[in-house]
């Protein structure tokens, strides 16, 4: 079979490059797919090997332009002139790229960045410009890098309304048009949604009714991502034909009640204030839910049928002390890995959570990620008279120890009833509250602390069949 050629420009290519270069001697469309495997800045660097690479990396079918080094700077400086320069140097950036790009289709498009509204004339653009292209994976991850604009979603940039007309019709196009329009800021065409299987928008304003359209104008979507809205109170994700299959709902701090029906659903990761409906999610097998922030709690959770089918469960808990939800916790005879995300009151005991191992016959990794609320340590004697053997729990990671007896008593449950543990990891680092913000001074010296006190209080603990690491 002979190899398709991309149409590139040869004006300064000669035949071959200088050397024995056997790679440069393959089709264009085999190196092409070879630098859509590198990462953007390194796929634009190929064009100084020589003239017969210049134009290659402007026709990959993937551009992610992440830029994660300049946003763990923004964080770490927190100033405002800084972030009006980064945001302008990544601005130029992209806009040089796509001015440079030849590809007609995109299989992905990624901007991650700390963007504001200032920045929606940007945003717009590139908006445009991926789904003329008939972009399959869209992702803008506009996230703060800082606290600052955390917390203050007036200040996300938009998802235009305006390119959510009707794809059917009149005026409906299956070309691109010319470059030219993609740096007006008007659109000129009704895109077409058909070819979207993936859409992520992180600290991108989106509407109720944006959602509904993605929904309903996107029957390949299989992957949809929404992080930090407002103005929505209420939310179905519903229909017999969808073929979504991962759904993420998270930093959504008005969403009241979400239903959900989705026969090809598998992942659900959801954080709602009051009411969780699941309907026809025979898929579903891996669940993210944040229960005890608010009226939605671990009660209404465990009411839900599909529990005994999950292989996976994260929860975000908030209270412990006095709980006696947990130890009603049906059995789950399919889960396989268990999260927990837990601030932690000063020396409270974690035990209250082996209910919820307990209730995992056949739970092979438990995670939990413990966030410091109050800073304690007591004396207090270490209990252990908790028996349960566990015969498939095989990985325990414990992020978040401080050297509480609570923690000492915690790590004991597990090495008293796992019959076949292989892995312990202690992790004295506390949970980040708020991604790449670095932590504080003082965290980090409790964090020593608390790594001198893993070290001696359980390494006579721990048996030697066992492997246990301290990060």
């Amino acid at each position: 079979m002979v190899a398709k050629q991309v149409s590139i420009d040869r004006k300064f290519q000669p035949q071959t490059c200088v050397g024995d270069d056997r790679i440069s001697e393959l089709p264009d469309d085999v190196l092409v797919v070879i630098l859509s495997l590198l990462s953007l800045k390194e796929a634009a660097r190929t064009s100084i090997l020589c003239s017969r690479w210049i134009n290659l990396w402007k026709h990959t079918n993937s551009l992610d332009f992440d830029a994660e080094e300049a946003m763990c700077k923004l964080a770490r400086a927190s100033e405002r002139k800084l972030e009006e320069e980064e945001g302008l140097k990544f601005i130029e950036w992209v806009n040089y790229v796509l001015q440079s790009h030849k590809a007609i289709t995109l299989k992905e498009f990624k901007i991650c960045f700390d963007l504001s509204e200032p920045s929606q004339i940007a945003v717009t653009t590139w908006l445009e410009y991926a789904l003329a292209r008939r972009v399959q994976r869209l992702e803008f991850d506009l996230s703060a890098a800082n606290s600052f604009r955390y917390y203050r979603a007036d200040l996300n940039c938009v998802f235009p309304q305006e390119l959510l007309m009707e794809t059917n019709g009149v005026g409906s196009t299956s070309q691109p048009p010319s470059d030219t329009c993609f740096f007006n800021h008007h659109p000129r065409t009704r895109f077409d949604f058909k070819h979207l299987k993936a859409l992520s928008l992180k600290f991108v304003t989106v509407t109720r009714e944006a959602i509904e359209f993605f929904l309903n104008n996107c029957p390949l979507l299989e992957k949809l991502v929404v992080h930090k809205i407002t103005k929505i109170t209420n939310l179905e994700i519903c229909g017999s034909s969808l073929v979504l299959k991962h759904l993420e709902l998270w930093y959504c701090f008005d969403l009241d009640s979400v239903k959900v029906s989705a026969p090809n659903l598998t992942s659900l990761s959801v954080k709602v204030f009051n009411e969780l409906i699941l309907e026809n999610v025979p898929m579903l097998d891996e669940l993210t839910v944040a229960c005890g922030y608010s009226d939605f709690s671990v009660e209404k959770l465990l009411l839900f049928s599909c529990i005994s089918q999950l292989e996976s469960l994260h929860l975000f808990l908030n209270n412990l002390e006095g709980s006696t939800v947990l130890c009603n916790v049906p059995e789950m005879p399919r889960l396989k890995k268990l999260v927990i995300d837990y601030w932690t009151h000063g020396e409270e005991s974690l035990l209250a959570l082996t209910s919820l191992i307990r209730a995992s016959p056949y739970l092979q990794e438990f995670v939990l990620k413990l966030g410091w609320l109050e800073i304690s340590r007591s004396d207090r004697e270490v209990e252990s008279n908790v028996r349960f053997p566990h015969e498939h729990l095989k990985v325990v990671n414990f992020c978040g120890y401080y050297g509480r007896s609570s923690d000492v008593e915690f790590v004991r449950y597990f090495i008293d009833n796992c019959v076949v543990l292989e892995r312990l990891i202690i992790d004295p680092h506390t949970v980040a509250y708020t991604p790449r913000v670095p932590i504080s001074p003082d965290i980090v010296a409790e964090e020593i602390v608390a790594m001198d006190c893993a070290k001696r209080q359980l390494e006579s603990q721990v048996p030697a069949h066992i492997e246990w690491v301290i990060l």
